[in-house]
């Protein structure tokens, strides 16, 4: 323990300036400042003793953020400004943060805890470089990968996004999460520039394809270091998951016909963990998207492999039965009508399906998202609770 209370001690001492700044301008009593010593000091202990946690190193950075808060509300009321100490706070909680992915790499929620603190401070160049770290450790979690690329999308790079998602893919091959998100990403970007067509806005140019895959952020002054930032590379197997065909096919933009996400789907069908209930999963993502004008082909492109491959698998026959509402309010004038469809067409895959009990799950599960809306017309809500009653007559049979 004399070597924990000698690091616990260094990491204390550091924090001398800013806590003497805090009594001298008042921001913090005696007593509160023996406190919060007292505080770091057990936290200190407690994360550098063998056999520490990441939750330990999550709850001290969660306690240095309140302190921080604290100290900022108290600044804005004593009209304090300029403090030598001003960003003694931030630094420290990165460096807390830093010091548990060293000491827990593996971590994927504290690497994403340590992420989502510095995009929150806009630490754009220490997010860049974090990240890489991330991927590099822990390649094969498809969260990390989405958390990456989304970032490149909502700063309007696409094709840095396009990037990483196709990157991941290849490491992220025994998993759908990644692949969905791809294509909902792609649709989202669709949607995007359809509305900016609309409006008669100007669609920003596509930005140059990085060779090189590296994290490159917009707005970054960053851009050439030398430090080197290049993300995992696959292995051999792992590259031909999307080989050099798949790739031009995926990097194309063809002129807003939703060709990308199909694409992603095809290519996913062709993976390990691809079975009908991923397929529906791709197919109701697409179909959230309903003022997107290529939904319906890219939607009925899913429903037609499903049918070819899958036609009497209950999830195949759940998105035949659920396909007149999808997209239909259940306050709209046409709803009651769909809804007679939709119970004729369940009547029929009960008959026809490879599962009946799994497919008598499902309609109980979607019917109770309905069951759950408040203000639902009390005639429709009958009939579905009957349909229901059915249902679960049948699957205890």
């Amino acid at each position: 323990m004399a070597g924990v209370a000698d690091k616990a001690r260094f990491f204390l001492e550091r924090s001398v300036p800013q806590l003497r700044e805090w009594e001298e301008k008042s921001i913090f009593s005696k007593d509160e400042i023996r406190s919060i010593v007292q505080k770091r000091n057990d936290f200190e202990h407690r994360v550098l003793s063998p056999g520490s946690t990441p939750l330990e190193w999550s709850s001290y950075a969660q306690w240095e953020q309140s302190v921080e808060s604290l100290r900022s509300k108290r600044c804005q009321r004593l009209k304090l400004r300029n403090l030598n100490s001003a960003h003694a706070g931030q630094a420290r909680v990165l460096s807390i943060y830093d010091r548990g992915v060293g000491r827990h790499p593996a971590s994927s929620a504290l690497w994403r805890e340590y992420l989502t603190y510095m995009a929150k401070v806009n630490a754009a160049k220490r997010w860049r470089k974090t990240m890489t770290r991330a991927l590099r450790m822990l390649p094969k979690d498809s969260e990390m990968w989405v958390m990456a690329a989304d970032r490149f999308a909502s700063n309007g790079d696409m094709a840095s996004a396009r990037n990483c998602f196709m990157r991941g893919c290849r490491f992220c091959s025994s998993d759908c999460t990644l692949w969905l998100e791809y294509a909902r990403c792609e649709m989202k970007w669709l949607d995007k520039i359809e509305r900016k067509k609309a409006k008669g806005e100007s669609v920003p140019a596509p930005r140059p394809k990085n060779d090189d895959d590296e994290l490159l952020l917009l707005g970054s002054d960053e851009e050439n270091e030398d430090d080197d930032l290049a993300l995992p590379e696959p292995s051999k197997a792992q590259a031909k998951v999307i080989d050099e065909k798949a790739t031009q096919e995926l990097q194309s933009n063809p002129a807003m016909n939703g060709a990308i996400p199909m694409a992603i789907f095809d290519i996913s069908r062709r993976q390990p963990f691809f079975k009908p209930e991923v397929g529906e999963q791709f197919y109701m993502m697409f179909v959230s998207f309903k003022k997107l004008s290529v939904q319906p082909r890219i939607s009925q492109h899913v429903l037609d492999a499903l049918d070819e491959h899958y036609p009497n698998d209950p999830s195949t026959c759940n998105l035949h039965i659920r396909q007149p509402l999808l997209g239909v309010s259940a306050f709209a004038a046409e709803f009651p009508r769909n809804l007679g469809t939709v119970l004729q067409r369940l009547g029929s895959y009960l008959e026809t399906t490879t599962n009946r009990a799994a497919l008598e799950k499902k309609s109980i599960a979607w019917i109770d998202e309905y069951l759950q809306l408040e203000g639902l017309d009390q005639a429709l809500r009958t009939v579905l609770e009957r349909t229901k009653e059915k249902l679960n007559a049948g699957a205890a049979n």
